[in-house]
């Protein structure tokens, strides 16, 4: 097995593992990234404890796990396609490195930039190749919140056609009640498949790929910060003579969530506008909560939610995020060193 492939079945077997453990706070935080907040109307019910007692207590435990299977096969996908050619452009890196040391150019080291352009490479393609996936996720994750607000606008309908018509008035409260008492229509990966599809054709599978792309510079920066401080790391041991140079699980877990907080807190804008073109957009009667595109959806948020709606969310994000990216690491690094010992011994058995 090449080390490319091993990296990347390592990559998505933490991919999977990071997932499970903090998937009821990417379900929260995606919710709270989507919803649409005038600037004048934030309160606490934004923050993330709100979320999860209000998710728990409207659609049970379950609630907080909306669009898990597909999540877990786009983690499965994402991260195997990434590791692997992240790990085939990073060794071609380094092998060109190598040369320029022979010819008499530089010291054999991979620069920051090179590591830049490793890890903007691999995101472009998982981002192309994963972005139907991630998009029936962020779907089923905002379901339930998208057929409140419907619920909500049929409500102010009929309270305004009750408030101009006295036989409308009448059957005010039955009607209200009917509504009350009604809940959210079954909703799977076919039925998130199906709505996409019918809203935009195939290309709606494609939504949010503009800002997607933008953020492949999240994973950049956040290999950029993971490769230096390694480095940095294993280069001190080995002045210090040490005799183990290789870095712990923890700290590797230290690492990753240094390099994940980074690359979050300057990439974060770009990821609420990515969930707010892939959620419904079809939400009440109000065209300001309607995005036809990015620059749309920018100008619109900007008018009429103010900057802030850019970091809607964050925090839980800080902590779903660095957390996952800590575990993914901690497991990746793990899983290679087992195959690099399997590996061993199955040489030294022959």
């Amino acid at each position: 097995m090449s080390s490319a492939l091993a990296n990347g079945l390592a990559g998505a077997g933490g991919g999977i593992i990071a997932q499970i453990i903090t998937y009821p706070l990417q379900t929260v935080n995606t919710r709270q990234q989507t919803e649409r907040v005038a600037k004048k109307g934030r309160d606490s019910r934004g923050s993330a404890l709100f979320q999860i007692l209000q998710v728990v207590r409207s659609e049970g435990l379950l609630g907080l796990y909306s669009g898990l299977k597909p999540s877990l096969l786009g983690t499965t996908v994402s991260q195997g396609v990434y590791y692997y050619f992240y790990q085939v452009f990073k060794n071609k890196a380094e092998a060109i490195a190598s040369a320029n040391k022979k010819k008499g150019r530089g010291d054999g080291s991979v620069g920051v930039f090179s590591w830049l352009v490793v890890a903007a490479l691999a995101g472009s393609l998982n981002v192309l190749l994963t972005n139907p996936i991630w998009i029936l996720v962020t779907r089923m994750q905002t379901h339930t919140q998208a057929e409140r607000k419907i619920v909500e606008a049929k409500k102010q309908t009929l309270l305004k056609e009750a408030s101009e018509n006295v036989s409308a008035a009448a059957s005010l409260e039955a009607k209200l009640a009917e509504l009350d008492s009604s809940k959210p229509h079954p909703y799977g990966t076919l039925q998130a498949a199906r709505e996409i599809y019918d809203e935009s054709g195939v290309i709606g599978f494609w939504k949010g790929v503009i800002p997607a792309l933008i953020m492949v510079s999240n994973p950049s920066i956040q290999f950029m910060i993971y490769e230096s401080l390694s480095k940095q790391l294993r280069t001190k041991r080995a002045a210090k003579k040490k005799y183990v140079q290789n870095i712990t699980a923890w700290e590797v877990f230290v690492i990753g969530a240094f390099a994940k907080l980074g690359a979050t807190v300057s990439t974060y804008p770009l990821l609420v506008v990515k969930s707010r073109l892939q959620a419904k957009q079809e939400i009440g009667g109000n065209i300001s909560l309607r995005y036809s595109g990015t620059a749309d959806a920018v100008i619109k948020m900007i008018r009429h939610e103010g900057f802030r709606s850019f970091y809607q969310g964050m925090r839980t994000k800080i902590v779903q995020s660095v957390f996952a990216a800590s575990v993914l690491f901690m497991v990746k690094e793990e899983l290679v060193k087992l195959y690099a010992v399997l590996a061993n011994r199955s040489k030294v058995n022959v």
